[in-house]
């Protein structure tokens, strides 16, 4: 995946003029920072230079991520055409991006950020964006949001992470009371951010809320450690994106987690596959699959399976199906 034309072009004009070197520094200190889970105080963007490395390393993975949720939204939800956006967390704009990108209904979006570093370069970015409204506004995500009405789609990107549990708890409840249409919170894909999921998953069907995705269920996740859910977007590197990484291929692979609710029944798969499907031999191709019934199973099909078998070899980790019963084929 790719960032839309608009958004990368702006991207490279917020980039032009800097050191590599002080790019890459930066860089390094906001891997560090992430990879960590640092809680200290201070905002993991807290001042211009690592902005901009973040726009350079990290927006494309956090792009795709925030965009597959979405993507999966649509999907189960096609008449869904939101028009109103509220993005808590906004970093500079990822959601509103993938958001415009996704619904060309969207018209009004507001965006809550609390470091100024980040706004200042998301503000500057956005003028490029679709919709016709976009505010910015300062507010810290462990707070209250006062003053906010609902709106139809409601993003959290990668902040639950950056949060004590209670202010989680607290967070994820005031979102979905600010939800008219659908809330999409999305983590990163490593077991901490699936577990986060997980809590906020079993809240927001305590509420009452409809999961549209990944969840083909509503009951209990039948996953436990060592294994947890998540899922893999490839993502294209730019020149300076390598360069700012100390990468050599022109592609990584982002790994992330997210949870769909909304105020609706969504059309779900029976199933979805919960891992990378493996060679079973003799032609047969094996699923982990998180199935409708809130259990998790194993399934293998042959060539004897048919229509299915067919289907299913053009299918990947995280993609929903229907599967005939276990097969010896």
């Amino acid at each position: 995946m790719e960032l839309p034309p608009s958004l990368r072009h702006a991207v490279d004009r917020a980039l032009d003029g800097i050191a590599l070197s002080d790019l890459k520094r930066a860089a390094d200190r906001l891997s560090q920072r992430y990879r960590a889970e640092v809680r200290d105080g201070r905002f993991h963007l807290s001042d211009d230079l690592a902005a901009r490395a973040y726009l350079a390393t990290r927006l494309p993975a956090t792009f795709a991520a925030v965009r597959s949720g979405m993507e999966a939204v649509a999907e189960a939800l096609p008449g869904f055409a939101p028009v109103t956006a509220l993005d808590v967390g906004a970093g500079p704009g990822t959601a509103l991006w993938a958001a415009s990108d996704c619904w060309a209904s969207l018209d009004d979006a507001l965006l809550i950020e609390g470091s100024p570093a980040i706004r200042a370069v998301g503000e500057t970015l956005s003028r490029g964006a679709a919709p016709a409204r976009i505010e910015w506004r300062a507010g810290d995500a462990a707070g209250d949001l006062p003053g906010l009405a609902p709106r139809d789609l409601v993003t959290l990107a990668y902040v639950l992470d950056e949060l004590a549990e209670p202010a989680r708890d607290r967070l994820v409840d005031r979102l979905w009371n600010l939800t008219a249409g659908t809330l999409l919170i999305v983590e990163p894909g490593t077991p901490a951010g699936w577990a986060r999921i997980v809590r906020a998953r079993d809240r927001l069907i305590a509420a009452g809320a409809h999961l549209v995705a990944p969840c083909v269920h509503g009951a209990a996740c039948p996953l436990a450690a060592p294994d947890w859910c998540h899922f893999s977007r490839r993502v294209a590197r730019s020149r300076l994106h390598r360069q700012a990484k100390g990468a050599e291929v022109p592609w990584e692979d982002e790994k992330f987690v997210y949870i769909a609710a909304s105020r609706q029944p969504a059309a779900r798969p029976e199933a979805r596959i919960i891992a990378p499907p493996w060679n079973a031999g003799n032609g047969r191709i094996g699923f982990k699959l998180c199935a409708g019934d809130g259990t998790r199973t194993e399934r293998i099909l042959g060539k004897r399976d048919g229509t299915a078998f067919k289907a299913a070899r053009r299918l990947g980790w995280g993609d929903g199906l229907t599967l005939p019963g276990p097969s010896d084929a």
